[in-house]
């Protein structure tokens, strides 16, 4: 109980070490940003799973599929699957980077359509300061 009281307080200080873990894998000489980008991409898998664990596996893939989310979807499913082509057959470590990036994007773009009104708050905190 005292450790969820710590983590609900923002106490716990645990959160610095696991960034760390993660992102020492990219200092590793020569392999340190393949393994990066799979265990990212395992990750980012493991939080669709969770997800469909939790609605339902039906549910989840249906909203997967709306037409809101599905574009956000489709790229998000196709840069998983273009990291790990970029990091087992054609060993580009950039490009698996990139993919990388563009999950975050992509993962992070579907999740706000989760929460009402938040993409439309995103573009019209963009469009402000880029005017």
């Amino acid at each position: 109980m005292d450790k969820l009281k710590k983590v609900l307080s923002g106490q716990d200080g645990n959160d610095d070490l696991n960034v760390l873990q993660g992102t020492c894998l990219l200092w590793v000489p020569r392999t340190g940003l393949i393994l990066f980008a799979v265990f990212y991409s395992l990750g980012n898998i493991a939080s669709l799973l969770s997800t469909m664990f939790l609605m339902g596996p039906l549910k989840q893939l249906k909203r997967m599929c709306d037409k809101t989310r599905a574009l956000a979807t489709g790229i998000m499913i196709t840069c998983l699957v273009l990291t790990f082509c970029a990091a087992f057959w054609w060993k580009n470590k950039g490009l698996a980077l990139l993919f990388c990036i563009l999950q975050f994007l992509a993962f992070t773009w579907y999740s706000l359509s989760y929460i009402p009104f938040a993409r439309n708050a995103i573009i019209k905190l963009f469009s402000t300061c880029f005017k």
